[in-house]
This record gives structure tokens, C-alpha cells and sequence, in this order.
């Protein structure tokens, strides 16, 4: 099985980025965590902090991967863009947020890529991550 995960703005900064919301562990560190709790899974990583790179990524990768965890980031409240390029693809792909998007800024209560996507994780800190790949293991 191969998933690719893609982060989008800012997710770069994790470990520094506001670590009472986002936690102080990089994303390479947790990547090397879930690979090892997965290793027959091939997990791909790519961020970026520009919409069109992740879109060009999510049609490189959205044909031949078996799944797509996706953190868009703040484009997930802004990117109508993204959400078409979701609808397009064959791979299914899961949205997921580190923090709980619920019980921050009102304008972060709403998705623009919730509906095209499978399924929605949020609010379970760096573990959103393995929810969303436990979630398409079982498709």
C-alpha cells in the first residue's frame, strides 16, 4: 500500500510553529514514528506553501497512490481550487487538521475540501495523522 501525505502553508514550521496548538514535534520526527508502526506501508511526504504546488502534487501522486492524507492548511478555508482537484482525483483522500479547527477563529469552522474528501480527522494533535492512514488502510 502506498499513501502520500501532503501538508500545505506553514506546516513546515512544526516543532516551533505555536507549539501549544500544533505540539513540538517536527514532522520528520513523527514521519519516522509512522513508518516504523507501518512497514509494509510506503509513506510519502511533500509540503509546500503554495496552492498550486500541492495541486500539481495531488495530480502527480492522486491516480497511483491507495490514499491521500491531506493538511491543507489555511487553504482549507480558502481553496475552491483544491477542492476540484480533490473531486478529480482516483485515490481517496482524507482531510486532517492537528488542532481541532472547531474551537479556534470562527473562520476556521468551515472547509471548502470537506466535501470532496472521504473523511475528516481533526483535533487529536499529530495523531491525526495515523487516524487518517488507519482510516485508508480499511478501504
Amino acid at each position: 500500500m502506498k499513501i502520500q501525505i501532503i501538508n500545505g502553508p506553514n506546516l513546515n514550521l512544526l516543532g516551533t510553529r505555536e507549539p501549544g496548538i500544533y505540539g513540538s514535534n517536527t514532522m520528520e520526527s513523527y514521519l519516522q514514528k509512522l513508518r516504523a508502526e507501518y512497514p509494509d506501508v510506503e509513506i510519502d511526504y511533500y509540503q509546500s506553501n503554495i496552492e498550486g504546488e500541492l495541486i500539481n502534487k495531488l495530480q502527480e501522486v492522486g491516480f497511483s497512490c491507495d490514499g491521500i492524507v491531506l493538511n491543507a492548511g489555511a487553504y482549507t478555508h480558502t481553496s475552491i481550487a483544491l477542492q476540484d482537484c480533490i473531486r478529480s482525483l482516483k485515490a481517496p483522500v482524507v482531510e486532517v487538521h492537528i488542532s481541532n479547527v472547531h474551537k479556534r477563529e470562527e473562520f476556521r469552522h468551515h472547509s471548502f475540501i470537506s466535501c470532496a474528501c472521504i473523511g475528516v480527522i481533526c483535533g487529536f494533535g499529530m495523531d491525526s495523522y495515523r487516524l487518517a492512514i488507519e482510516g485508508l488502510m480499511k478501504l
